[in-house]
């Protein structure tokens, strides 16, 4: 007979795992044997000792099987995309009706807020009615009828790796290159996938600072991925600030309903939406190269047929039927929503974006315990970005708060996690490198 603490001993004493040890702890995690507090244990121990790529296959397996594996029968490839998380990274919203305007089905199976970065599920949370966690058959429905569904992991798809997930957010191991190739993977492959887009980041906002550390973690996805038979690119991103001018969750949906709708494109959040749309179509066989897949993700954009899409996919998941045209009134809206400036002016020289993500999740926004309730209507917007130019006519940014004392902490956040200069700086490039499908 197996015991959780003995397997927990063997990999914090760096012994590798056999295939059926990880097994036992997975179902054990999906049946209740194993407890949380081993599960925190196993995490930790994962995340000081590592696994080899034989352990990391065993557990991506393992948690693939804790559930079902869904199979389609569509006129068109079935994708999708994940972000390994940051700061401002509203992608998926405009990503998923785009691709599916093109001919793809995305049914994407978001996570919540993930230590400092914010959760694609949460933010659609904050439209009133949307149901985030439909059964399977809405799930296919939706997809089939609309061509996308943005939804959180059924009780059906992986079940281990979402209590594993809401474990790894408040234990100090979301970092964790094993842990997070395995969480990744395990939704996608339980998905049923023709190909997956990843966007793996790095800089002071992602969980892997280095460049070299995320080119670490997209080579273990790839290496996995395809090693299980579904098709993978990698974008290396940079993360080094906000992706998006919003963070937060009703105030990043309102971002991206602007950029839906072309009131709002900025260049940064735009390049990277379009990139990986375009290696979509390409793992689907929807377009003959990269050029003719930004094509084709520029017409979607441009013409509003995603932003259409994205209007039916939210009305036929319980949301309002008008939230494009009707943002304003739906969308929690917080009190206060007052402009943070620098203590003195200048140029913007570096983020602390991480710093960006915890103020956020401080005042409201996000959770420290998985039990937690989130504030919808806190965040900030109007970030600004490397190299412009702040003053007291410039803020920082826009503080969206419940109280007095939220403004006040998230403010001298900010001022903290800025660093101002004389000199005007150009930010790097936003897209680094691409890793997979034959490149």
């Amino acid at each position: 007979m197996r015991l959780p603490q003995e397997i927990i001993r063997a990999k914090r004493d760096g012994r590798p795992l056999g295939a059926d040890e990880i097994a036992f702890v997975i179902d054990g995690l999906k049946t209740g044997e194993v407890s949380e507090a081993q599960a925190a244990a196993f995490a930790m121990a994962v995340f000081f000792r590592g696994l080899s790529t034989a352990e990391r296959v065993a557990l991506t397996r393992a948690m693939t099987r804790s559930g079902e594996v869904l199979t389609w029968d569509l006129p068109g490839p079935v994708l999708d995309k994940h972000s390994t998380g940051g700061v401002g990274d509203t992608v998926s919203l405009a990503l998923a009706p785009a691709v599916a305007a093109c001919g793809g089905f995305v049914p994407m199976i978001s996570g919540r807020g993930l230590g400092h970065t914010g959760g694609t599920l949460d933010k659609m949370d904050s439209i009133p009615g949307y149901v985030t966690g439909p059964d399977l058959a809405t799930l296919r429905r939706v997809v089939r009828a609309v061509g996308c569904a943005i939804i959180g992991q059924t009780a059906e798809l992986a079940p281990a790796d979402k209590r594993l997930y809401a474990i790894r957010d408040v234990t100090g191991t979301a970092e964790s290159l094993d842990l997070l190739t395995s969480s990744i993977l395990s939704k996608k492959l339980a998905e049923g996938l023709d190909g997956l887009a990843m966007d793996v980041k790095f800089g002071s906002g992602a969980f892997m600072e280095t460049i070299d550390g995320a080119r670490a973690l997209a080579d273990s996805l790839v290496h996995v991925s395809t090693g299980a038979g579904l098709p993978i690119a990698a974008l290396l991103t940079d993360m080094n600030q906000p992706l998006a001018s919003a963070a937060g969750n009703a105030v990043e949906v309102a971002y991206a309903v602007d950029y839906l709708t072309g009131r709002r494109r900025e260049p940064r959040f735009h390049e990277v939406t379009v990139a990986l749309g375009a290696e979509m179509l390409v793992l689907g066989g929807l377009a003959g190269s990269m050029r003719d897949g930004e094509a084709r993700m520029e017409e979607a954009i441009d013409s509003g047929r995603a932003a259409e899409v994205f209007g039916r996919m939210v009305a036929a998941l319980g949301g309002p039927p008008d939230l494009l045209e009707q943002s304003g009134h739906y969308l929690a809206a917080a009190p206060i929503v007052r402009p943070a400036h620098p203590q003195a002016p200048g140029f913007v020289q570096e983020i602390a974006t991480r710093a960006l993500g915890v103020a956020v999740v401080a005042i409201g926004g996000g959770r420290t315990r998985p039990e937690q309730t989130i504030d919808h209507a806190i965040g900030l917007s109007a970030l600004a970005g490397i190299g412009e130019s702040v003053d007291s006519e410039r803020p920082l940014a826009l503080v969206h708060a419940r109280t007095e004392e939220q403004f006040a902490h998230a403010q001298e956040a900010l001022r903290a996690a800025y660093r101002i200069g004389e000199r005007p700086v150009e930010p790097g490039p936003v897209i680094a490198e691409r890793i997979g499908a034959g490149r």
